[in-house]
């Protein structure tokens, strides 16, 4: 059985690089769910390609991208079509964020790149009063339930990487070309730190080697 461990890790590798979908994309329609049907101001903290901005545009008066990576910026905003309200910036998300208060901030696969703290504490210093905050994140598995789901997400992945690509070889996405690095912080000390800063905030382990965060202010 330890001699058969690598050679299904490479045929899972192998299959996800011509078979390749984006996880993160998988958790934009969830976070519309919880987000109001109109709202004014929104922001998305590590914006990527854009793919949510422009979702989150379908309900917002303006939305702003902010990402670190200059060229997925400038992927972004070659995406976006002309007179959609959205912006989109280059920048730091705690030292760059645009001045004001969002009714809903958004942040997907970024925040393991920040300090969680001060970056928790900066979000909840631009949510409007009603606002809604929600993160999509990454963390280090730990306890035996975290090697469980990451288990069940095995076989789930490859049924989504064959629906999505309809059984085709397929490109792989724009969103998923930014520079990336792994989560280094376990779940339970994600929830401890992030209930200090946002009491109340919702956090819950999720399929696909990810954990959500919601918070109403």
């Amino acid at each position: 059985m330890t001699a058969l461990l690598p050679r299904i890790l490479r045929a899972l590798e192998q299959f996800h690089a011509t078979h390749p979908w984006d996880h993160n994309a998988h958790y934009h329609r969830w976070i519309l769910r919880r987000l109001p049907g109109r709202f004014a101001a929104a922001l998305d903290v590590g914006s990527g390609s854009g793919d949510l901005v422009r979702l989150l545009a379908s309900r917002a008066e303006a939305v702003h991208g902010i990402d670190a990576d200059p060229a997925i910026v400038e992927r972004a905003r070659e995406r976006t079509a002309p007179g959609a309200p959205v912006t989109f910036s280059v920048g730091d998300a705690l030292e760059d964020v645009p001045s004001g208060l969002y009714d809903v901030i958004t942040c997907v696969a970024a925040i393991h790149h920040l300090p969680l703290t001060d970056a928790l504490t900066r979000f909840r210093e631009h949510l409007a009063p009603g606002g809604t905050l929600i993160v999509v994140g990454l963390y280090r598995p730990q306890s035996r339930s975290d090697h469980l789901i990451d288990a069940v997400a095995v076989p789930s992945n490859i049924a989504m990487a064959w629906i999505k690509n309809k059984g085709r070889r397929a490109p792989r996405p724009a969103a998923m070309t930014a520079p990336t690095r792994p989560a280094s912080t376990a779940f339970p000390d994600i929830v401890r730190d992030a209930r200090r800063v946002l009491p109340g905030a919702r956090l819950r382990r999720r399929l696909f080697w990810r954990y959500t965060l919601v918070w109403n202010r």
